[in-house]
């Protein structure tokens, strides 16, 4: 990290993930010779970034043309931003693009844990990555094994601690911006109840999951991770509005096309907030499609030990694909995933994956695990101030070379 320097570069952050991660960075890249700039557009933005920076508090509609009038006055070189689907970040990076910016993405870890995604100009969906076998095995032969390193310290306290600053001030601070409309449909207060609503019952879900999870010990089962139904990766990057379309289209092909005795486990994901009962959405639909006592729902368990487990994976694009691919199970993307490529995921359709899915390539996936931690991922967390800083120093290689 001693020869990296920022000399001559400009750049600007826009929204990154709760927490002080973005601060801390724009600090290092200061501390290199480069110059900074931050534009917040919600009192969230307002609270995690303490610096000095400048506030939009205009319309949607007058947003780009403002923007493209700051990058030009001020000489940007850079942008940084987390996540590439906000509206407000996609008509930026497109500006940017047109004024020959190097536009530096993050994102949540294709790979996790203890790495995050960071790209040039696109992630999931919107990610060149190269998908050719062909190209993934020659680019891998050139990379040495990825090393066995410590985990890295992460705290659910840390991150929870963080997000709800950040929205209880997106929230508060609606006077200083009327305009700002969250990316996250729903409400904030009504998400925070339903965190609330889990907290209280959290035994009882303990219990269910047991119960669940012991109903089907032994038995042959598919496993479908559930996403979160608000995430891009469903409302861009697949065919689904929400989980619950994607759940009746898993549910009904099940139905139709599974074997006799063969079970099929829904997995909750731990981070939904409650509000929407899915145990209750899961078996009406099992019932209603005469399949009752074969659809089962839990809230918990082992994922890693359930991939282990399974006949076989259905998920929209979870990374959870990744994690079933390394332990040599079948796995289908129904969305648009970086790692959907012909000899990992089965490549045909959810009805014939029941009957034959194709098993992931071992060393194709070995390759392609080794080229998209040389490409696409930076070692680091947000979760504790060790795992921040890791982040920081390794993100600064890539956003400087």
């Amino acid at each position: 990290m001693t020869n990296l320097s920022a000399q001559g570069r400009t750049f600007l952050f826009l929204q990154g993930p709760p927490g002080p991660f973005f601060p801390i960075l724009a600090k290092r890249i200061r501390a290199l010779g480069g110059a900074v700039h931050r534009i917040n557009i919600c009192g969230g933005d307002r609270y995690d970034w303490r610096d000095e920076a400048i506030d939009y508090r205009g319309r949607m509609k007058r947003w780009p043309l403002w923007f493209d009038r700051f990058i030009r006055r001020e000489g940007i070189t850079d942008l940084v931003l987390y996540g590439d689907c906000r509206p407000m970040h996609q008509s930026a990076l497109r500006m940017a693009q047109m004024r020959g910016i190097q536009v530096h993405v993050f994102e949540e870890g294709y790979i996790r844990p203890d790495w995050m995604t960071l790209e040039r100009d696109g992630v999931n969906g919107h990610s060149r990555f190269n998908r050719d076998p062909d190209a993934i095995r020659e680019a891998a032969r050139q990379l040495p094994p990825i090393p066995h390193l410590p985990s890295i310290t992460a705290s659910f306290r840390r991150r929870a601690r963080d997000s709800y600053w950040h929205y209880h001030h997106v929230v508060t601070g609606k006077l200083r911006f009327p305009f700002y409309r969250s990316h996250r449909p729903g409400s904030i207060c009504v998400d925070g109840l339903g965190w609330a609503k889990r907290l209280l019952l959290r035994k009882r879900r303990a219990r269910q999951a047991d119960a669940t999870l012991r109903a089907v010990t032994g038995k042959p089962f598919f496993l479908f991770p559930m996403q979160l139904t608000h995430d891009y990766q469903i409302r861009a990057h697949s065919p689904f509005d929400g989980m619950p379309m994607a759940c009746d289209y898993v549910m009904e092909s099940f139905a139709l096309h599974a074997p006799a005795d063969a079970h099929l486990l829904v997995k909750e994901h731990p981070l939904d907030s409650g509000w929407r009962n899915w145990r209750r959405f899961i078996e009406s639909r099992a019932r209603r499609l005469g399949l009752h006592g074969r659809i089962h729902h839990v809230d918990g368990g082992n994922l890693l030990d359930l991939s282990r487990q399974a006949l076989g994976m259905v998920c929209v694009n979870s990374t959870s694909g990744t994690l079933a691919a390394a332990a040599g199970t079948p796995v289908i993307v129904l969305g648009d995933a970086v790692y959907d490529i012909a000899g990992i995921t089965h490549q045909g359709g959810l009805d014939d994956f029941w009957t034959a899915p194709e098993k992931p390539d071992a060393d194709l996936f070995d390759a392609f695990t080794r080229t998209l931690h040389a490409q696409c991922l930076v070692r680091g967390g947000l979760a504790s101030e060790s795992a921040i800083t890791i982040l920081v120093e390794n993100s600064l290689g890539r956003l400087l070379a």
